[in-house]
């Protein structure tokens, strides 16, 4: 049993651990919701959920699912695959909400960086080990260097996303000795995913999240939205806005609002 002391956006209040289990525990029968053709897992507090799985070691796929990543993985076949087979989807995008909301279905965002922070402090809290891999070199190094500072007890070992793959059967040999209970992969969509897909198994009763640019934020290296623009669902404008390289791939917005409206109910 854990209280988390930060609050992400889902707050963590203690209670029987019984209780805890039963309220907040992944099962099969968890609700889901198809947002065009793409299960969004139903829940009040994704972190306590994914924590608690987590905590218990039930091998867990999270997937972040936002707008862009619906679009790709309807013109992907094996990322659709990845997608529909993660045990839990979170709604991380603006666009996915807003969805939701159209059907009738009231739900928070939960941004990744976010879920991912706070499984951080829940692993260090519980003193279990995790692992990220993603970033280049200086990226990877700063991200895992914050977070060992923040929480000097923290089991934390990371690697980077260049590595050569003449090493990375070291890598996978390293990450299946270990057995880091979080694992965090920010390699990009779709490579992330499917990275996570094909190894998992060597690592069963760990929690796998693809996290996208999230170490680049913790390196300092780039910044997230301001607050007003993350709780008016406009973070996906900041981005534009910082890095407007970013316009190809925005294209796929206006895509999905489009299908979005024609699969109203």
């Amino acid at each position: 049993m854990y209280v988390n002391t930060v609050n992400y956006g889902h707050d963590i209040s203690p209670e029987p651990d019984k209780k805890f289990k039963d309220r907040y525990a992944m099962t099969s029968q968890s609700p889901a919701f198809p947002v065009l053709g793409f299960p969004v897992h139903l829940c009040e507090d994704y972190t306590n959920w994914v924590a608690t799985r987590m905590q218990e070691g039930i091998g867990t796929h999270v997937v972040t699912l936002n707008a862009e990543m619906v679009m790709q993985g309807r013109q992907h076949e094996a990322l659709a695959g990845v997608m529909r087979s993660a045990e839990v989807v979170i709604p991380d995008g603006a666009g996915v909400v807003l969805y939701l909301r159209s059907q009738g279905i009231r739900s928070r965002r939960c941004p990744g960086i976010e879920l991912a922070a706070a499984l951080i402090e829940v692993a260090a809290d519980q003193g279990q080990s995790l692992f990220f891999y993603g970033g280049t070199p200086e990226v990877a190094a700063a991200a895992a260097a914050r977070w060992q500072q923040k929480f000097p007890n923290l089991h934390l070992t990371s690697q980077h996303g260049f590595i050569p793959p003449e090493q990375m059967p070291q890598l996978l040999d390293q990450l299946q000795k270990h057995q880091p209970r979080l694992i965090l992969v920010g390699l990009g969509v779709p490579r992330q995913e499917l990275w996570i897909a094909q190894h998992r198994h060597l690592c069963p009763h760990s929690t796998w999240i693809g996290v996208g640019g999230s170490f680049d934020i913790w390196a300092g290296v780039k910044s997230r939205a301001p607050k007003f623009l993350r709780e008016n669902n406009l973070e996906w404008l900041y981005r534009l806005y910082k890095e407007p390289w970013r316009w190809r791939r925005m294209l796929a917005l206006p895509k999905f609002a489009i299908l979005a409206m024609l699969n109203r109910s």
